[in-house]
């Protein structure tokens, strides 16, 4: 168990079902906010494709995700190696994703459940606003778990 003034991580790795949507939206929140400090990535346990409304609400931000290409976890593994200390998992099958990879990595995992808005109904400003909860929530939570970052990198 990591004692409670355990070390900052230096590369974080945000995880959903199909990078599309949660884990790049809290990849670019968390980017943004630490953009020197911290190392960051996203990966999904399926491939997707990109989300048009998650892009949409991140551009209200002032947040450019329109480029993000989602990638599974083995892509990822594939393409720089899975060098994370820190893995957030947002949906219960990346989290039991994740538990299962770090048998044989050394990184820490936290499960932030995070409801999925692709399936919400309406309108598109109200698909809008499921979204926008979405990212409103994971910006809490963000904000709170890496608030010591910035004052220890800085």
């Amino acid at each position: 168990m990591a004692p409670p003034g355990r070390r900052a991580p230096q590369a974080v790795l945000f995880a959903c079902g199909m990078n599309s949507v949660r884990s790049p939206m809290a990849a670019s929140l968390l980017q943004q906010m630490f953009p020197h400090a911290l190392y960051v990535k996203s990966a999904g346990v399926r491939k997707g494709e990109l989300d048009p409304f998650a892009v949409a609400v991140m551009s209200e931000l002032g947040q450019d995700i329109s480029q993000h290409r989602p990638m599974t976890f083995e892509e990822l593994e594939d393409w720089e190696g899975l060098n994370f200390d820190l893995i957030i998992t947002l949906s219960p099958e990346a989290h039991h994703k994740a538990l299962e990879l770090t048998r044989t990595l050394a990184a820490e995992v936290e499960y932030w459940p995070t409801p999925d808005p692709t399936g919400a109904q309406g309108n598109r400003e109200q698909k809008l606003d499921a979204y926008r909860e979405v990212c409103d929530g994971l910006l809490l939570r963000i904000r709170r778990r890496f608030s010591k970052v910035g004052a220890a990198s800085g």
